[in-house]
């Protein structure tokens, strides 16, 4: 990284002492030294040049002009004008950043033109007052601090409370702001109605400052979130078996704010894991249970996606194995926090608090601490034998098992799986022959479609509508439960309309057809 060349002003007789000191102290200051390279014009060796040459040549070459006014003005050259101010104004001609620290004196201590000068800057920039050299080093420090974290070279504040300097307010969709306040307000209470200002609701959310918008603002209302902040993508992986291999079998990309970035992933996970049907004893609604409980599998991915560190150029990566769920995150627990006080109660320190709390008010996180104990007890309520781990490396990982009595059949399946589905091509064997074609086209779905062809079928009752579907899936991204399960039930004649030629109709609902009642009775457990 090219150092920031800092040029420092001053009438030469008056501060000369206060500039050698701020140039030493810029290249021994630990974390100054890193970033700044000042220049003196003491220190230059002789050349056959004027000086007010070589000082504009320099200024030139700078990217930071600090300049030091007092009581003197300078010399003066033929049109009046000192050296400093000449090198002001150059400095402002070519766009420099200027930082001007001017002394306590009284303006009647000043030169006239020391006092217009000083005039001068109050009008075009901003300036610190100094009494002696030590405020003067602090204010220099301060400053240039401010300037390193405004170049993002370091950062003082959380990054998602963090302004993004290249985004604006008409980077968020007022439309999925007006949703969030709608969910918050139904889970949580949110005192503001959808019909405010986005401005009023991200000023409320502490996620707009002044005009400019945080990074957690892009995160959870962005309508391209990753065109500003590209790390922030969920990739999402499954293997059959037990290893990282290659090819992999199945790979998504995900990308959205972070609402969309947990269903997606989510749905991935469970179009991905076995899944089966209870009964109606104790409730009209068909019971659906995955062989990782569904509330586990969202949590995990909740946590990584909530508490990951942002700064880093690694994604969020969630990989299904054919014994296990992991979740990698990078980042890294709190101080104090370590994996074996996960499993305890435990304070809750979110990373991204700005990012946390909208999630919390969405219903999709818990201010408790309780996220990892509860998916312990969740997996242990659903039969899981082995505990799941949480281990802190260069990232953090999150491992959940399957069942162990459905990982034994699914080895004892294992061959069906992955040859043609006989039971779809029998079932259709019955059919009349305008159904041929489509047993035909039927053959050539892979087994992942057809899966998701007979989870609609086994979650349907009589008079569903779409999203009670989807709920008892308990799939979260509509987008992609209408492509892949929906949709594909209806084209292959599992399922129809009860509106058929207005498809939008306000009462809309869906049936199984004779077909779909059929595959519903081959299997009770996928």
């Amino acid at each position: 990284m090219r150092k920031i060349r800092v040029f420092i002003s001053s009438v030469q007789s008056e501060f000369a002492e206060e500039r050698q000191m701020l140039f030493d102290y810029l290249i021994s200051d630990v974390l100054l030294g890193m970033f700044f390279d000042p220049f003196l014009f003491e220190n230059l060796p002789a050349v056959a040049q004027s000086t007010s040459s070589v000082y504009l040549d320099e200024i030139e070459r700078c990217d930071l002009f600090i300049g030091i006014l007092g009581k003197e003005y300078g010399s003066e050259n033929g049109e009046g004008v000192s050296p400093t101010e000449q090198e002001f104004d150059y400095a402002g001609k070519l766009s420099k950043k200027r930082l001007i620290f001017v002394s306590s004196h009284a303006p009647s201590d000043r030169n006239p033109k020391e006092l217009a000068l000083i005039k001068k800057a109050e009008n075009a920039i901003v300036r610190k007052q100094f009494s002696e050299a030590s405020e003067l080093k602090a204010s220099v420090y301060a400053s240039l601090i401010r300037h390193l974290e405004e170049m993002e070279y370091i950062r003082t504040v959380p990054f998602d409370m963090a302004i993004n300097k290249e985004a604006t307010i008409d980077d968020l969709s007022i439309v999925k702001i007006r949703d969030f306040v709608a969910l918050a307000r139904l889970k949580r209470g949110f005192p503001l109605a959808a019909e405010k200002t986005p401005e009023t609701i991200l000023t409320h959310l502490n996620l707009l400052k002044g005009d400019k918008i945080t990074n957690a603002a892009i995160l959870l209302f962005g309508k391209e979130p990753q065109r500003f902040l590209m790390a922030s993508e969920v990739k999402c992986a499954h293997f059959h078996g037990r290893t990282i291999t290659k090819p992999i079998p199945s790979y998504q990309v995900y990308k959205g704010d972070v609402f969309q970035l947990v269903d997606q992933a989510v749905d991935f996970v469970l179009s991905k894991i076995n899944m089966e049907v209870g009964t109606r004893d104790k409730n009209v609604q068909v019971a659906i249970n995955y062989e990782i409980p569904r509330a586990a599998v969202t949590e995990a991915i909740v946590n990584a996606i909530a508490h990951r560190d942002y700064t880093s150029n690694g994604s969020v990566q969630v990989m299904l194995f054919k014994d296990r769920l992991e979740v990698w995150n990078p980042g890294q627990l709190p101080s104090g926090l370590t994996p074996a006080k996960l499993r305890e109660p435990h304070n809750s320190m979110p990373a991204n608090l700005m990012l946390a709390e909208p999630m919390y008010l969405a219903g999709y996180i818990e201010r408790m601490g309780t996220g990892t104990g509860d998916i312990i007890r969740w997996c242990k309520e659903a039969g899981i034998e082995k505990d799941p781990v949480f281990e802190q490396d260069e990232i953090f990982k999150t491992v959940i098992w399957k069942r162990n009595e459905i990982e034994q059949a699914s080895d004892q399946v294992s061959d069906q799986v992955n040859s043609p589905d006989d039971e779809f091509i029998n079932i259709e064997s019955s059919d009349q022959v305008s159904d041929q074609v489509t047993v035909q086209v039927e053959v050539n779905l892979n087994t992942e479609e057809k899966e998701y062809i007979k989870r609609v079928v086994l979650a349907m009752t009589d008079g569903n509508k779409s999203s009670d579907i989807q709920d008892v899936l308990g799939l979260k991204h509509r987008t992609n439960f209408m492509k892949n399960y929906l949709n594909p039930a209806l084209q292959y004649g599992y399922i129809e309309m009860m509106f058929p030629d207005n498809p939008n109709h306000p009462q809309q609902r869906y049936t199984l057809t004779e077909k779909g009642v059929r595959l519903k009775k081959t299997k009770k457990f996928i």
